[in-house]
């Protein structure tokens, strides 16, 4: 057992808190969440903190024009209509999305919304000449839509987007902009650090308090439009506790109710006390995005193929309780795109070797490099123990790393920035996992050439002719039949060409005191509170 999964095991229980942790005494229906994030996302309606800023605090306070249906755990998520009744593309011009909105909404402070509402929320995050333009949203959005070309409202309930080349995929993008409105911004004085304690939604919750590094207090939207998904508690409390140990501690004294990534040692003890531990299945990476750029010793397949071999994927799963399935992609095993690939991914230490010596390397004569990671942070599972692994994995065919760790923030910051950006000091790779959401958020975003930063999230600047064409088609197909089986080449092509090092899919555990009734842990990064009852 390493020092680190030591060190989970050993915390004392009353590890240090957050001071205002222990003033959030239980209350008939007060839910508290502690969550690995080292401070509570931004409440501006496109938060940061990655996609578990956008399952705080962009789920929670606001709706989005497209939402997901989380209300089920024995299925595939699916998009629903959120504030957005309709959406299709129009006939005659594949680059216009036609937006039907639902009447009679209405925003915490009571105006109902229209379509002027949505323009200033989309003005928000992409209009950098808007008076209400917010970097931060801008940020968080702009790599979610990249081919939106300009967005207009067409009478109250109509909104109208275009784009720059046909994007089959508009309607993903829609479910990460949370709608709010120009008097809420007008109202706290024109600046959108002074409305981060003051947000207005037409979310389930409304805000009560924000403090971005300590918590965040919401209330039940008795009013919300979706009777259905009206809160079964009065009150939410979002604690930001980015150590592992400090969420076991805080959960077993009873200072919270509810926490995501329980450290695996931890789980038995956790359910010998009582608490229940929930997890599923779910389209989720761990995975090393390599820099491709001239240089990098990742160019060349035999090193990627050869450190894809060497990953004891059934020791990494051990280690975490079996709380994984081993890396198989950019996609899980039995996922609808994951494709046929000649090679799929296995352990051969021995394959492994005979690469590196073909490349010219060995343990006597290592390639030296060096990784970003983060000690914690949206669906990293447990980063230090697993890095350890995988440096350890790699060592032993002739790879040295070294990492330079950073916090779960910055390390988005530098994944924006690219590989080519001098905030990334040289390393060669970076840890990053994420949510396989959608054509887009699994692939596209990754490996297309005109996806580099800012734009997206291509950050070793890939590019490949072969690549952007099927990508190009998979925009351009509007039919689901056909477009799955263009991604299921594309799935199977990055496989094959061993394109990221991949070593995990999580189950996304999250552990709970008995008090907590009524969770349903969805198939998505993304969960719904709403339904929680606390007993």
């Amino acid at each position: 057992m390493n020092a680190t999964r030591r060190a989970l095991l050993a915390a004392p229980l009353a590890a240090a808190l957050p001071w205002d942790v222990t003033q959030a005494q239980t209350q008939t229906g007060t839910l508290r969440v502690g969550m690995t994030a080292s401070a509570v996302p931004l409440s501006n309606g496109v938060p940061d903190q990655g996609a578990e800023g956008h399952r705080f605090m962009g789920i929670t306070l606001y709706d989005q024009l497209a939402m997901w249906d989380l209300s089920k755990s024995d299925v595939p998520v699916t998009i629903r209509p959120g504030l957005a009744t309709a959406w299709t593309v129009d006939p005659a011009d594949p680059k216009r999305w036609i937006i039907t909105l639902r009447e009679g909404v209405r925003f915490h402070d009571g105006k109902v919304m229209t379509a002027e509402d949505v323009v200033f929320s989309y003005d928000r995050a992409f209009k950098a000449d808007a008076p209400w333009f917010d970097p931060r949203a801008a940020a968080q959005a702009r790599i979610r839509m990249p081919t939106i070309a300009s967005w207009r409202a067409e009478g109250p309930l109509t909104f109208i987007i275009e784009t720059r080349t046909p994007d089959s995929l508009v309607p993903f993008g829609l479910t990460w902009v949370g709608i709010t409105h120009q008097g809420a911004w007008e109202a706290a004085g024109r600046d959108w650090d002074r409305y981060l304690d003051r947000a207005v939604g037409t979310g389930p919750y409304r805000l009560e308090t924000f403090a971005v590094r300590e918590r965040c207090v919401m209330l039940r939207n008795a009013n919300y439009w979706d009777a259905a998904r009206t809160p079964r508690h009065e009150r939410l409390i979002l604690l930001p506790l980015p150590e592992a140990n400090t969420r076991v501690a805080a959960l077993r004294s009873n200072q919270v109710d509810f926490i995501e990534a329980p450290p695996p040692d931890a789980i038995p003890a956790l359910r010998a006390a009582g608490m229940n531990i929930v997890s599923n299945t779910y389209p989720h990476n761990w995975t090393w995005h390599l820099n491709m750029s001239e240089g990098s010793p990742w160019r060349d397949i035999r090193v990627r193929k050869a450190a894809n071999l060497a990953i004891d994927r059934a020791g990494m799963r051990s280690m975490l309780g079996d709380m994984m399935v081993p890396g198989a992609g950019l996609l899980p095993p039995g996922h609808p795109w994951h494709g046929t690939p000649r090679e799929p991914i296995r352990t051969d230490v021995a394959a492994a070797r005979r690469l590196m010596t073909e490349a010219g390397f060995s343990r006597q004569n290592p390639i030296r490099t060096r990784v970003g990671i983060s000690p914690s942070g949206s669906g990293q599972m447990q980063p230090l123990p697993m890095n350890e692994a995988v440096q350890q994995n790699l060592r032993d065919i002739g790879i040295e790393v070294t990492f330079e760790v950073l916090e779960w923030n910055a390390l988005l910051g530098i994944w924006r920035d690219g590989a080519r950006a001098p905030s990334n000091r040289g390393i060669s790779a970076i840890n990053i996992s994420y949510a396989a959401l959608d054509p887009f958020t699994a692939l596209v975003r990754f490996l297309k050439s005109d996806m580099v930063p800012p734009a997206a999230n291509n950050w070793g600047y890939f590019s490949d002719p072969w690549y952007d064409d099927i990508m190009t088609r998979v925009y351009a197909e509007f039919d689901p039949a056909r477009q799955a089986a263009l991604l299921s080449e594309l799935h199977a092509r990055v496989v094959d060409d061993a394109l990221f090092l991949f070593v995990a899919h999580d189950l996304n555990p999250r552990a709970m005191s008995r008090r907590v009734q009524g969770f349903v842990q969805a198939q998505s990064w993304f969960q719904d509170l709403t339904p929680i009852r606390i007993t």
